[in-house]
């Protein structure tokens, strides 16, 4: 018997095909290798290929661009909107109408060209970079309040009421006398009309909207004399009592009522009369333009939780939320004119905040001291400290809602002179200046290590630049220990932000002590415990980098002869600290918090003529 042995043969086509594979495979590794060498080589710099109206940006880092497109990009100065009403025109500039262009926004843009999306979206993104077909549009901001305040200047010689029949008000005065068509600019309608415009980023022309109206009824003696006795003293409005009973009231005056009047058509049947009224669109924006005086968001109450009863004890009341009803307003401010009244109540929707003043510490599971930290501050100069307590008192009392996340930037708000905040020294890029507000991130690291340390969700956190010695501190004599480094937090509102979670069901009370005699902040957390362990190691300092030299800067304030040491030297250093939180044996987090500090110099200034040390050779 003949055995016969078959083989296997590979047809030509499955030939061509594993081929193609193959190349295929080698070329696609050979395109991510390129790809991750492209990534390396543009670190910190825009991908290339990429413009902006013409502009090439490649190659620059965020701040070069955002230089480049300051100085290159120049239409809201530049260009030109011509606003039109009838024979009258108003020459006008973009900026003018709170039309900017945002050159780091822009510039973050190209920044992001080629590298936002998923994997295959940042390839495609980066075959066009090369292909040098990569248009970034620019970012701007528009503030329509201020085209708005335009508008309404401009209102003012465009309006005019309507004179039905021999009915009209010049300034003050109500007249008897021909009727005319009245005039009312369309704020709103306008403002879209330049919105369009200005989005086109051309220089254009905006015929202004102006409604008109045509005279119907030949009396109006009735309604002007009306219109005299509205004219004949300010009207007041009036806010609701707040919770002490007091009310706080506002005055049109005469002046700037008379413009806002109109006489709104009657029917009744076959006849019509006229009846005094404000003008809807006008009174509206003025009533939308004095929202930020009359209306106040819900606040919770503030508490502190007495240690000895373990019951709340109210620090602040509750803030009923207060939201302007315009047109409700506008019809009783009709109503009241109507009348023959000067004192009109608002209109209002009232909201409860989610925690008002007699809500209990079981209500809302405020039951105990879950933990508390305390950082030092010895050697802090006296406006430095005030800037702690400053900060720190925004957070008194504070509740944080179930499942809620806390934003240091949005709590501290407005970091001003006015609002009693002081200079003193701050880290702003790779120096340290003074500016308003410095010892704020002595508040942001404590409550980074008190949420830290308390087991919740930490949601964004951005260390220092360099080693801040005050966050080193252990205890009031200023006495050092490195294994905090790498536990710190700065804020820089609104730009750099420190957020965490409430991740638990109950309500979170935050308390502050500043102690001056102790050099200290304690942060306080009161809530219920649920059992979460949390463990906190620290790898401690390495990759250790010596300070640079000595950099002198010439002061022309400093008299001659005179140095002053206006930084002070620390090492560079990498530091890893790492947290795992546990509850039932169930791990909650495995975070990793890794800083890089750059090292830093001595820094001196001087006066005119001094002379300064020659810096000494390295051996």
């Amino acid at each position: 018997m003949v055995h016969v042995k078959r083989t296997h043969q590979i047809s030509p086509i499955q030939q061509v095909l594993i081929a193609l594979g193959s190349g295929l495979a080698a070329f696609l590794l050979l395109f991510m290798a390129f790809n991750l060498g492209i990534s390396l080589f543009f670190i910190g710099r825009i991908m290339p290929g990429v413009s902006m109206n013409g502009i090439p940006l490649s190659g620059m880092t965020v701040e070069e661009a955002a230089a480049t497109i300051t100085s290159s990009y120049r239409f809201p100065e530049t260009g030109n909107i011509l606003l039109v009403d009838g024979q009258n025109n108003w020459p006008v500039k973009p900026m003018q109408l709170g039309f900017y262009l945002d050159p780091l926004a822009s510039a973050n843009s190209a920044y992001n060209a080629g590298r936002r999306g998923g994997l295959m979206q940042v390839l495609l993104q980066r075959v066009n970079v090369f292909k040098q077909s990569v248009q970034v549009q620019p970012s701007f901001i528009f503030d329509q309040k201020t085209a708005v305040n335009a508008l309404n200047t401009l209102a003012v010689q465009i309006n005019q009421p309507v004179q039905e029949a021999n009915i009209s008000i010049e300034g003050t005065q109500v007249l008897v006398q021909s009727g005319q068509s009245g005039r009312v600019l369309d704020v709103a309608a306008t403002l879209e009309a330049i919105t369009n415009q200005i989005q086109t980023m051309q220089d254009g022309v905006v015929p202004l909207v102006v409604r008109q109206s045509d005279p119907i009824i030949l009396s109006a003696e009735a309604q002007g004399e009306l219109a005299r006795a509205a004219l004949s003293e300010p009207l007041t409005v009036t806010l609701p009592a707040d919770a002490s009973g007091q009310t706080t009231s506002y005055q049109i005056q005469p002046s700037d009522l008379a413009p806002l009047l109109t006489f709104a058509k009657v029917e009744d049947g076959s006849s019509a009369q006229y009846q005094i009224a404000v003008s809807q669109p006008l009174m509206a924006g003025w009533l939308n333009s004095m929202k930020s005086d009359l209306e106040t968001a819900p606040e919770n109450a503030r508490f502190i939780f007495n240690d000895d009863t373990h019951q709340l004890d109210l620090k602040q009341a509750a803030v009923i939320g207060r939201t302007l009803e315009v047109d409700q307003s506008v019809q009783a401010i009709n109503q009241a004119l109507q009348n023959g009244q000067h004192t009109v109540t608002l209109s209002f929707t009232f909201t409860n905040p989610p925690v008002t003043d007699q809500m209990t510490g079981a209500e809302l599971g405020i039951t105990e001291l879950v933990t508390q930290y305390s950082t030092f501050f010895a050697g802090s100069s006296t406006d430095r400290v005030q800037n702690i307590k400053t900060a720190s008192e925004r957070f008194h009392g504070l509740l944080v809602p179930p499942g809620g996340t806390l934003s240091m930037s949005d709590m501290l708000g407005d970091i001003s002179l006015d609002n009693g905040y002081a200079e003193a020294l701050i880290i702003l890029g790779d120096q340290t200046i003074k500016g308003v507000g410095g010892g704020v991130c002595q508040v942001s690291t404590t409550l980074f290590r008190t949420a830290l340390y308390a087991g919740f969700q930490i949601v964004e956190r951005h260390p220092h630049a360099y080693r801040v010695g005050y966050y080193e501190q252990i205890n009031s004599s200023g006495s050092h220990d490195t294994d905090l480094a790498g536990l710190d937090a700065t804020v820089f509102v609104p730009l750099v932000d420190f957020k965490f979670k409430n991740d638990t069901p109950y309500w979170l009370l935050m308390e502050t002590y500043v102690s001056t005699s102790n050099h200290s902040l304690t942060w306080k957390f009161y809530s219920t415990k649920d059992g979460r362990e949390v463990s906190v190691n620290s790898s401690g300092t390495s990759n250790i980098v010596e300070p640079p030299e000595p950099v002198y800067r010439e002061n022309p304030e400093l008299p001659q002869g005179t140095k002053k040491q206006v930084d002070w030297e620390v090492e560079g250093a990498d530091v890893t600290v790492t947290r795992t939180v546990t509850r039932n044996g169930e791990v909650l987090y495995n975070d990793s918090f890794f800083t890089r500090y750059e090292p830093w110099g001595d820094v001196w200034e001087y006066g005119p003529g001094t002379e300064i040390p020659t810096p000494t050779p390295s051996p």
